[in-house]
């Protein structure tokens, strides 16, 4: 897919100017770590959701988005309008694709979970009706329909976990385009610092004063029975999500370990 990207400029009305915090909040303090600089880049502005609900369009071109991981198409729709959408993959310059509720069950189109048949690979899920979508927005990432049960529909997300989402959110046919990028490799440190990514030191390689892997001689271990970020928290298998959170109650079956 990636030799059918259009070279063409992206479209100037669907650009906005994007300013890099690197990391930074709104205090100046440092929130997200090993981020700075790198090469300047516009936003392109894409439909989640159905801006043009029922109305026919045609993928004009497909293009890179250096803002994300998947590529994006742009499609002209037949009132003369134009948007950026998220690209599914085998989607292909020139093919018709359509928002309805009821819309035709082919790669591209976007319809409502109700009348998506099971087994049925999808993405860009909304999580509630007319918000755009929110999940399985990342490269080749899918999620599948596992049953449709009234006024909800059980889909088995990327992760595995099992969850209900209303029948009445949009969803598009199909797994996002790029599924290659998890194999990607940009070769050179520089590629990494255009990115907008610093470098990364280990734990294990500082002093006992900077981290608690720190210390001991030669290429020791952490020391610790179990891991622990810079400031002393427990890492890796540490559940990290609201007890509280309303969606809770909407998961069947959690993602496995």
């Amino acid at each position: 897919m990636k030799t059918q990207l259009s070279k063409k400029r992206p479209e100037k009305h669907l650009l906005r100017s994007l300013k890099s915090k690197a990391g930074r909040n709104f205090s100046g303090r440092i929130t997200v770590r090993h981020q700075g600089a790198g090469v300047k880049k516009m936003y392109r502005v894409v439909d989640f959701g159905q801006e043009k609900l029922g109305i026919a369009g045609r993928v004009v071109a497909l293009e890179y988005d250096p803002n994300r991981t998947a590529y994006l198409a742009l499609v002209q729709y037949t009132d003369g309008s134009r948007r950026y959408i998220l690209a599914t993959d085998e989607l292909k310059a020139g093919a018709e694709i359509m928002c309805a509720e009821d819309a035709a069950i082919r790669i591209g189109n976007r319809v409502m979970l109700k009348n998506i048949p099971i087994g049925i690979e999808i993405c860009n899920i909304e999580l509630e009706a007319g918000k755009g979508g929110k999940m399985v927005r990342s490269a080749g990432s899918a999620a599948r329909v596992m049953a449709n049960e009234g006024d909800f529909v059980q889909l088995q997300m990327p992760s595995k976990e099992i969850r209900m989402v209303p029948a009445k959110c949009f969803a598009t046919v199909g797994k996002v385009s790029h599924p290659e990028y998890r194999f990607e490799n940009l070769g050179t440190a520089g590629a990494m610092r255009r990115k907008g990514v610093r470098p990364r030191v280990r734990g294990s390689v500082m002093n006992p004063p900077d981290h608690p892997h720190g210390g001991g001689e030669g290429r020791t271990g952490i020391g610790l029975r179990h891991a622990k970020t810079p400031w002393g928290k427990p890492a890796m298998g540490v559940k990290t999500r609201n007890r509280n959170k309303w969606t809770n109650k909407l998961i069947i079956k959690r993602r496995h370990k």
